[in-house]
């Protein structure tokens, strides 16, 4: 081919628009200009006109049809979700209907543990969800939404953003999650090779072949309930997705044939004129805060149902809902990172999902029943089905025929679970250390370090660190005064004012693998990744930017922390020191690396009711504000 054989006019599509009188007379100028779009992107002419579908994905990299990569994505879980696009694509049009299709990619939190890239994480979501909500209102021909997204701020953004379209039927399909290696460790436990090898816990080579095995396939969630899964978990459960949709296998066909499934309860929504406000009420935020708790999952959603909620312009869960919910619902599924087993994501999957959990929890009378769902039912009648289903029953018998596992000691029902010793979700603190509050997911704290009247009790000196590396150094043993067994770790700074409230998983993935991690408890105001384990509390309020007095802190000083696992109670306090009197941690400031769009994101949800409200947008707190400094 000549490189330089340049051509200025083409001859064009061939046809005619199918424009009548009416249309052309009365219809916006951007309808027509659409249909001109439309035909030269080669969408046969005489077929325009018809219903407009918008499918959105969080989709990243460049696939080749072999699915070797062209160029890479930032993580798995966007990875292969363009096949889903695809085939809920091809089932829209197969009932002679337009897909159209956009695409907002996402980043990984696990690849910027650690980095300067963690103060952009939380700041995204809401980025996102302004963009997803735009790109929807910049078709505005669309009959309906499909929202395909799966890992920890694209699917939360994509929640977000088509929760406020009520007034369109939305669809949100779970990008399902990877396999588990046949050898080897999960995505979660690598994360710790660093501090691992640090102490001389593996070798170089062992640490190498660990982690390029620990992702068994290309596309998908991670295999352990952290904020991805469990953000596919609460789609399901707010009655957004169909029914036995999260989790799923990625890249493999019953995956795609949730995309399939949900293309079509798009349509039939549309067909019954079904919307989104049919569906999303304070009853299904509440059905998505016991499913959350009966699963064990991420205390990200702390941030993100809220968020959700506010969206839809419903009632944001407070900290006295959450304590209530997790104080009556059971923890009834072994998932990772979570025991006692730790199952992957993919076998709860197998063993019922969402819907097998929710039958439990009928049984208890703790769901909402008479909620829509876009499967075109009430909660009720949809677990009705379910129950009977030839799905449900081949897929449990799949699990054991494959991993030799019973389904029933993956979901139990609460009498098994409480023997097993299942332990509710999340706790709630209190104590001069955390006026605001503080959560801590207590079910992930070692056994062995709690008292049997389950309660877990510690008092030892405090080490004050202003940022997460002099923290990981000093636990990997690399400062000049590392941090020993029964220590307790304060890390200040890092919430939204200060970090963007970076996710600090590398430090409790540590605490986790090293043999005398579980001696050891974290108090931070950041947040924590969802596979997060050990005594370690987070979301610390006030900030310490914002006052909060965990910027007074100073090493040497002794903290009491009280946590009751069975009644979900406790506190953090500093004892013998007047705090009130006491100035901010010296070496206490903004991160010099905070970027400045993420310090207006930190300041613009501050006004808006900061973390425990959601880090969210309250635009008409927001501009109160700034009338109010006129």
């Amino acid at each position: 081919m000549d490189l330089y054989k340049v051509k200025t006019h083409a001859h064009g599509p061939q046809g005619k628009l199918p424009l009548d009188e009416d249309f052309l007379t009365n219809a916006p100028s951007g309808d027509v200009f659409g249909w001109s779009q439309d035909a030269a992107m080669g969408w046969n002419p005489s077929d325009l006109g018809k219903d407009e579908y918008l499918i959105l994905s969080t989709q990243g990299g460049i696939r080749a049809e072999d699915g070797s990569p062209i160029a890479l994505g930032y993580h798995t879980g966007h990875w292969e979700v363009g096949l889903l696009a695809k085939a809920a694509a091809g089932e829209i049009k197969k009932h002679n209907a337009i897909p159209f299709a956009g695409f907002v990619s996402d980043p990984c939190d696990g690849r910027t543990q650690g980095t300067t890239g963690m103060m952009d994480s939380l700041a995204y979501r809401n980025d996102a969800a302004t963009v997803l909500r735009r790109l929807i209102r910049s078709l505005p021909t669309r009959k309906g939404v499909l929202g395909i997204g799966t890992c920890d701020k694209g699917l939360p953004a994509m929640m977000i953003a088509l929760a406020s379209q009520k007034n369109l039927p939305c669809v949100i399909i779970p990008g399902g999650v990877t396999l588990l290696p046949e050898q080897g460790e999960d995505a979660g436990k690598i994360q710790s090779l660093g501090a691992r090898f640090a102490h001389g816990l593996i070798t170089l080579e062992e640490a190498s072949q660990l982690g390029c095995s620990a992702c068994a396939s290309p596309g998908g969630g991670c295999q352990f309930l952290g904020t991805a899964a469990t953000s596919q978990v609460v789609a399901e459960a707010l009655g957004l997705s169909v029914i036995h949709s999260a989790l799923a296998p990625s890249g493999q066909e019953i995956w795609l044939d949730m995309a399939r499934r949900s293309a079509n309860a798009l349509l039939d929504m549309n067909l019954h004129h079904q919307t989104t406000a049919d569906i999303l009420g304070d009853a299904s935020i509440h059905n998505a805060m016991v499913v959350h708790a009966a699963f064990g999952g991420s205390t990200n959603l702390l941030l993100h149902i809220p968020a959700i909620a506010h969206s839809a312009k419903l009632n944001r869960p407070t900290i006295e809902d959450w304590t209530r919910i997790n104080k009556s619902t059971p923890r009834l599924v072994d998932v990772m990172p979570n025991g006692p087993t730790g199952y992957g994501t993919v076998q709860v999957f197998l063993a019922g999902g969402v819907p097998e959990v929710m039958l439990h929890l009928r049984e208890l009378g703790l769901l909402k029943l008479n909620v829509q769902t876009v499967n075109g039912k009430t909660l009720d009648e949809t677990l009705n089905e379910w129950q009977t289903s030839e799905r449900r029953k081949i897929l449990r018998e799949r699990l054991f025929e494959l991993d030799g596992v019973d389904p029933d000691d993956v979901i139990m029902n609460p009498i098994k679970a409480r023997e097993r010793g299942l332990t509710s979700t999340i706790t709630f603190l209190t104590g001069n250390l955390a006026p605001q509050g503080a959560v801590i997911k207590s079910t992930s704290i070692d056994p062995s370090v709690v008292d049997t009247d389950g309660i877990y009790r510690k008092t030892s000196k405090v080490r004050v660190f202003t940022s997460e590396r002099d923290a990981i150094n000093a636990v990997k043993g690399l400062s000049e005064n590392p941090i020993q067994a029964n220590d307790i770790i304060a890390l200040i700074g890092c919430g939204p004012m200060g970090t963007g409230m970076e996710e600090t998983y590398q430090l409790t993935s540590a605490l986790k693998y090293l043999p005398h991690g579980k001696t050891i408890a974290l108090i931070t105001d950041a947040r924590f990744s969802g596979v997060s384990t050990g005594a370690c509390i987070g979301h610390v309020g006030p900030e310490a930017l914002a006052g909060g007095p965990l910027g007074k802190l100073r090493d040497g000083d002794t903290i009491q922390i009280i946590i009751d696992r069975i009644n979900l109670t406790g506190s953090i306090d500093v004892l013998n020191v007047d705090l009130d009197s006491r100035t901010p941690h010296p070496d206490l400031k903004l991160n010099p690396n905070l970027p400045e769009d993420t310090r207006l994101w930190a300041a613009l949800q501050n006004i808006s009711g900061g973390t425990w409200g959601g880090c969210v947008y309250d635009v008409e707190k927001i501009l109160e504000a700034l009338d109010g400094g006129r």
